[in-house]
């Protein structure tokens, strides 16, 4: 039985190169879907300069997380809900066995209750969830496009982070940095 296909050869097209070590290649770049397949230099151009956006994209979510998170504290201290309201059915002043919950079955020890927080009303949380998962999409979308090690897209995804701090990190809490009441900003990915 005889196999000899090289009457029936398949025309094949540009491909995508997938590289694992740094590189400077711009055509036949395939920026994280097979789709997204940069086929010249106008190409690879445009694609920077989406990367780019995409990174100033996403310090704009983060800082609007941030003030969308301070408009609800306030709306929620406004409403008389949060830290320095009074306790339901009482003069304000907490019992002392109130503060306290059993441990274990077991153990026989009384640990003091933690404090939950203030409940944020359902559309609320719908909203939080929703920038959440956004500003996590965009970080890990952004984190593949560093890992196709490409120089050029590696520069364009910190050149959009760094205008995207310039523009939405004009100001600072100083208060709250000084008195270490928020962690330090981190390199990590969300």
């Amino acid at each position: 039985m005889d196999h000899d296909h090289s009457g029936h050869d398949m025309p094949m097209g540009p491909m995508c190169s997938m590289h694992m070590l740094w590189n400077t290649q711009i055509i036949d770049t395939c920026i994280v879907f097979r789709s997204w397949h940069v086929r010249s230099t106008q190409g690879f151009i445009f694609s920077s300069l989406v990367i780019v956006a995409l990174g100033v994209l996403y310090e704009y979510l983060r800082e609007f997380q941030k003030k969308y998170d301070l408009y609800l504290a306030r709306t929620l201290s406004s409403e008389g809900k949060g830290k320095g309201r009074a306790s339901p059915g009482g003069s304000g002043r907490s019992s002392p066995e109130g503060e306290f919950e059993e441990s274990g079955l077991l153990s026989g020890r009384r640990i003091k209750k933690l404090s939950k927080g203030t409940p944020v009303p359902t559309l609320a949380r719908v909203v939080r969830a929703s920038l959440y998962g956004l500003t996590i999409f965009l970080s890990f979308f952004l984190m593949l496009v560093f890992m196709t090690y490409n120089a050029y897209l590696i520069i364009a995804t910190v050149i959009g982070a760094a205008i995207g701090h310039y523009i939405f990190g004009s100001t600072i809490n100083v208060n709250a940095l000084l008195s270490e009441t928020s962690g330090p900003k981190t390199m990590a990915c969300h």
